[in-house]
């Protein structure tokens, strides 16, 4: 069995998705659509930047989606489907648009908000992330804990084993990094990032986004979608709405999500977008795992290879 997979933020780079859009109309299609819902060249941000307009939360996450959308679509438009989905933080709603939970401007539009909430959650410079190497998951919560001293300080990215990010207020992240490091962390690295995810500061956040994606009309997915906060797969879609919800102050538990495709029974993993920071993860939590990345047209032999063999 094959899932598909789709990236987060971080994944971005100026010239995403330029060379699909240039190969295959249904890409280019999708980009235009993009670029409609929001009423401005998202294509256009994508392919020749400037950078430091692309990593702009707001415009990240939309473009990102975009990017997904135009890959999907190829594989779609040659009858490549998964049996799963599953996505990393925004990939998450990637992941409902090519299982029809969502339609695609919608989440255009609602990720292109989401990133806004959550970048004026916490003012700028009051928040941090940081990844801790070489701990498991409840050492690194524990020394969360042990730092916190009344702040917030919590995982917010369990990626795969010995590889968890906190996130929270920027004294607490470093007190915990400090905390990890006496606790036997291999190394702490802080993360250039613009706001502190997928932790209790982005509560305000959440209480923005939720009633406009409780307001979007949706569908029961066509194939389960793994929801990034429990590891769980959600066939409904009223489901799906509560944990995109609770996924903007939740961890991500990505170990858990690739855990759960693996005892369904998936073996081979596509990831679809741009970049390749889930394939890497994927190897580390599944040595077996088979996964091919679909990007860029040279790609696409790959992935039908992939599925030929499944």
């Amino acid at each position: 069995m094959i899932a598909f997979l789709f990236p987060g933020q971080g994944s971005q780079a100026v010239g995403m998705g330029k060379a699909l859009a240039g190969a295959f109309p249904e890409a280019r299609a999708a980009f235009d659509q993009a670029d409609a819902a929001l009423g401005r060249s998202l294509s256009g941000l994508c392919f020749d930047g400037p950078d430091d307009q692309l990593t702009l939360t707001e415009n990240t996450q939309p473009a990102i989606l975009a990017t997904s959308v135009a890959a999907w679509r190829v594989l779609e438009a040659r009858g490549l489907a998964p049996a799963w989905a599953a996505g990393h933080s925004l990939g998450e709603y990637s992941a409902h648009v090519a299982a029809g939970t969502l339609a695609f401007a919608d989440a255009v539009r609602v990720v292109s908000h989401r990133g806004r909430y959550m970048q004026e959650a916490v003012p700028v410079g009051a928040g941090a992330m940081a990844a801790i190497l070489g701990l498991d998951a409840a050492t690194v919560t524990a020394a969360c804990e042990a730092a916190a001293q009344g702040e917030v300080v919590s995982p917010a990215n369990l990626n795969a084993p010995g590889q968890v990010v906190i996130a929270g207020s920027r004294a607490a992240v470093q007190r915990a990094g400090v905390e990890a490091k006496a606790r036997g962390a291999k190394r702490v690295i802080a993360l250039n990032v613009s706001a502190p995810f997928h932790c209790a500061l982005m509560a305000p956040a959440q209480a923005r986004l939720e009633p406009e994606l409780r307001a979007l009309a949706v569908q029961a997915p066509r194939v389960p979608v793994v929801a990034n906060v429990d590891g769980q797969p959600r066939r409904d879609a009223a489901s799906a709405i509560d944990a995109l919800v609770a996924q903007v102050s939740g961890a991500v538990r990505w170990e858990d999500v690739i855990g759960y495709l693996v005892s369904s029974g998936v073996r081979a993993y596509v990831e679809v977008g741009p970049g390749t920071v889930l394939a890497g993860l994927v190897r580390k939590i599944d040595r077996e795992a088979q996964v091919v990345s679909f990007g860029a047209p040279e790609q696409l032999a790959a992935v039908e290879a992939l599925f030929a063999a499944s």
